[in-house]
C-alpha cells in the first residue's frame, strides 16, 4: 500500500511511535507482553519472533491475542533468523506462524519475513481497545537467610537501581539487541537467569551469557521447552538449566539442573 512502510526494532519495548500506521518487525519473542507493547503504538500489522515456539506456545501466543482486535500478526522462526535483531529478520527470516487476520491478507508460513511483510501492508489499522494482558509484571522478591534479595521480573529492561546485588530472574531471552553488546543489564547484579528461546540461528537466543561473563555476573538460561518465556516466577520454579556462562560454572551450574536448584546453592 502506498506510504506504508516497514518499520524494524531490537524490541517491541524500544520501537518508536513513528511506527503507527505502519508495519513493525520486532526482535521480540511473540508473547501477549511483547504484541501489547507493538500493537500499543498502533501499528497496523506486527512481525515477532517465534523464540522456539516452547511450552504452552508462549513463544507465539500474541498473535492469537492480536486476533482479538484484527491486528494481523506473524512470527519468525528463531533458526532462520536472530531473535532481538529485527533486521536480520527482515533479510533472512522465514514465517512459522500467522494469525487468522494476517492469513486473509495472503500471509503464510515458509514466506520470507520481507514478502509477509509486504503483504501486512493492506492490513487496516486496528481502532479497537486492547485486551489486558497477564506478563510483563515485576513481582515480590524473596529476600534470603544471607540477606540477598531474589528479584522476579519479567521482562529484562524492568531493572532498576535497587536491584544491583541481587540474584535476578527474567522471563526475557539471553539474546543481545542487534547481537551487540548493550546496556539492558545496566546494573551490576550478583546473579541472573533467562530463557534461552530455543537458543535459534547462530545461538542468538544466548549470546547475552558470554557478554555478562566479562563483569563477573553469573548466568544461565533454561530451556524454553520447560517453562513459559516472559514468566520470571515459572522460569525460577519449572525452568531446567540449558545453557550456562563460565562464570556460573565455578559455582556450580550445569545443564539438566533445575533452576531453582542453583540458586539454593547462590544463597
Amino acid at each position: 500500500m502506498k506510504n506504508v512502510k516497514i518499520f524494524t526494532a531490537s524490541s517491541s519495548a524500544t520501537a518508536t511511535l513513528e511506527c503507527a500506521g505502519h508495519v513493525l518487525i520486532s526482535g521480540s519473542y511473540g508473547g501477549e507482553y511483547n504484541a501489547y507493547n507493538a500493537a500499543k503504538l498502533g501499528a497496523r500489522a506486527i512481525i515477532l519472533n517465534d523464540a522456539g515456539v516452547g511450552i504452552d506456545n508462549a513463544g507465539i501466543n500474541g498473535i492469537d491475542y492480536l486476533d482479538r482486535v484484527n491486528v494481523a500478526a506473524a512470527t519468525a522462526d528463531a533458526m532462520t533468523c536472530h531473535i532481538a535483531d529485527a533486521d536480520n529478520m527482515l533479510k533472512e527470516g522465514i514465517i512459522s506462524h500467522v494469525n487468522s487476520t494476517a492469513r486473509k491478507l495472503g500471509c503464510l508460513p515458509g514466506q520470507t519475513v520481507s514478502e509477509c511483510a509486504e503483504l501486512m501492508k493492506a492490513a487496516p489499522i486496528c481502532t479497537a481497545d486492547l485486551p489486558p494482558i497477564s506478563g510483563g509484571k515485576r513481582h515480590t522478591p524473596t529476600i534470603t537467610q544471607g540477606g540477598r534479595s531474589i528479584v522476579y521480573i519479567d521482562a529484562a529492561p524492568m531493572l532498576e537501581p535497587e536491584d544491583e546485588g541481587s540474584i535476578v530472574i527474567t522471563g526475557s531471552h539471553a539474546a543481545l539487541f542487534r547481537g551487540q553488546p548493550d546496556n539492558v543489564i545496566n546494573i551490576n547484579v550478583f546473579a541472573i537467569f533467562f530463557s534461552d528461546a530455543g537458543v535459534g540461528k547462530n545461538n542468538a537466543g544466548i549470546l547475552r551469557l558470554a557478554e555478562l561473563d566479562k563483569r563477573g555476573i553469573i548466568s544461565a538460561a533454561v530451556s524454553v521447552s520447560s517453562a513459559r518465556i516472559g514468566h520470571a516466577l515459572e522460569i525460577y520454579n519449572n525452568g531446567i538449566i540449558s545453557h550456562v556462562n563460565k562464570t556460573s560454572i565455578e559455582i556450580g551450574a550445569k545443564p539438566n539442573m533445575m533452576l531453582k536448584e542453583f540458586v539454593k546453592l547462590l544463597v
